[in-house]
């Protein structure tokens, strides 16, 4: 089945980033996804292949977190203290081939602010 040519180019732009862009042990790889509904966010260790952990505003803490800037600020702060107190100082921003603004940058600056380096 072909994709259209819309999503076809976001695959590409996912691509063209995960290549430039992979976790260590020491700097896992973030990745946010953004849908209609939802905010997904993994912290990946790419070298093992294993998830270090996950949040999303499915989960029960965060039903009422929206997919725009205040929840994406919220799951931000979760996410950096979560990430703080499993022992990472850095971090590698895995944007999934969206633009870095909006609901993005919010995310990212709420990591920042939980004191997080990338």
């Amino acid at each position: 089945m072909k994709l259209s040519k819309k999503k076809e180019l976001a695959q590409k732009r996912r691509w063209r980033i995960r290549k430039k862009v992979n976790g260590t042990a020491e700097r896992p790889r973030v990745a946010v996804r953004f849908t209609n509904k939802n905010i997904h966010v993994q912290c990946i260790d790419d070298t093992q292949g294993h998830t270090i952990l996950g949040l999303a505003t499915t989960h029960s803490d965060f039903k009422n977190c929206l997919p725009n800037l205040a929840g994406a600020d919220s799951l931000g702060k979760a996410l950096g203290e979560q990430i703080k107190d499993k022992g990472y100082t850095a971090i590698v921003f895995d944007r999934s081939g969206r633009k870095y603004h909006g609901c993005v940058k919010a995310f990212a600056d709420a990591l920042r602010e939980q004191g997080l380096k990338f």
